[in-house]
């Protein structure tokens, strides 16, 4: 009879070999791969296309805020999705809930809007 414990020591030998087997490649290339170091070989390299300034000039917020607020959104679309398919099934009380959702999310997005989050200047 098997334990509990004893049905996830595969699972703890593959994660055992995995990590062994990674730290052993990075030990290998490391030991055997060249050491030349060259100003050439030091730059940053993107596409062939010559390096033009500081890669790290800072830019807009923004960028970052609507791809956060796009995840969001995109989120409330998926959880969306199995209440359209068993709508008949969840009845009534299905759909209070997934109006009570919804109004969460509008007032999220109408904060969002008064607080001029999608604005770009």
């Amino acid at each position: 009879m098997n334990t509990p414990a004893l049905d996830f020591v595969p699972i703890a030998l593959m994660f055992i070999v995995a990590a062994g087997f990674v730290v052993t490649t990075m030990l290998v290339s490391h030991l055997l791969g060249p050491k030349r170091k060259t100003n050439t070989k030091q730059e940053s390299f993107e596409c062939g296309i010559e390096v033009q300034g500081n890669a790290r000039s800072p830019f807009s917020v923004k960028y970052f805020l609507v791809a956060i607020l796009f995840v969001l959104f995109d989120v409330e679309v998926i959880f969306m999705y199995p209440w359209a398919v068993n709508f008949k099934a969840l009845g009534l009380l299905g759909f209070l809930e997934m109006m009570t959702f919804v109004a969460f999310f509008l007032v999220g997005f109408i904060y969002i809007i008064k607080k001029g989050a999608l604005k770009w200047e």
